[in-house]
């Protein structure tokens, strides 16, 4: 089945059908910056024309940046307060004229990571992470996914884990991988003590260059970095909508075969 997967970031908007049996992109991606003010209108619309430059008539998966719960938008910190209710699934099967699965953008991530990147043979508990602008994280327990964490958020050294342990904290501070890995240890760490992790999947752009800190780490569990890094978010949400039911996702990413317990 081919799926037309929309990844929504706070700068950036990219779509590309997808084979959701290989997990392989079917044509080059397209790319709108996310408008500014990030109204649910404009970011409708945006999704619109994303729907419009693939002339796409069949199923439509999207990652939101914010905790989705039946299709309804709990918080979108990195669009605009104006989400906070909205209908996702509504307002965007609304613009594209089909139907469209909605969830949220980390999960979507980890779902794709789960079946056809680092997760495919993971036991266990495993937390996907992403370490960019802030720290999305997808929790599974044998891959089923948790849905709408939020634990980029929980306090570390006094503040939020994000302003210690994100990409973007590390740029802001000017840290040396060193410095900063410490700081992205004790974040896995304190992770590790509240969900007795077996694997840690990490993703976003710095995990392109996980040799400089992945080794620094302490953790007691297995730590990895992902494998789809900027297909991710298109992947999984194509991967999402193909397994939708009423706008509704199973939330299970099932393991290869080769994976699977005997």
């Amino acid at each position: 089945m081919q799926v037309l997967g929309i990844d929504i970031g706070g700068s950036g908007m990219k779509a590309a059908p997808v084979n959701t049996a290989t997990g392989k992109l079917t044509a080059e991606p397209q790319r709108l910056d996310t408008p500014d003010p990030a109204t649910p209108a404009a970011v409708a619309e945006a999704l619109a024309e994303l729907v419009r430059r693939f002339s796409w008539r069949g199923r439509i998966g999207c990652g939101f940046p914010g905790a989705v719960r039946r299709g309804v938008v709990l918080g979108a910190a990195n669009l605009s307060p104006a989400w906070d209710g909205v209908n996702a699934v509504e307002l965007f099967t609304a613009a594209a004229g089909r139907a469209v699965a909605v969830a949220n953008d980390a999960d979507v991530a980890g779902l794709a990571e789960m079946r056809f990147g680092a997760g495919r043979a993971a036991r266990g508990v495993t937390l996907v992470i992403t370490l960019g602008t802030g720290i999305g994280t997808a929790l599974f327990v044998d891959h089923v996914l948790v849905p709408n964490t939020e634990f980029g958020h929980i306090e570390l050294d006094g503040r939020d884990a994000e302003e210690v342990a994100s990409a973007r904290a590390r740029k802001e501070k000017s840290l040396g991988w060193k410095k900063w890995a410490r700081g992205v240890d004790r974040y896995l760490q304190r992770m590790c003590r509240y969900l007795s992790l077996d694997r840690i999947i990490v993703g976003g752009g710095v995990s392109k260059k996980h040799e400089k800190f992945l080794p620094l780490l302490t953790v007691g569990a297995e730590v990895v970095p992902a494998r789809l890094r900027n297909e991710a978010g298109i992947i999984g949400a194509a991967l999402y909508a193909a397994e939708a039911r009423g706008g509704r996702g199973s939330g299970r990413a099932r393991p290869a075969r080769a994976a699977r317990r005997r």
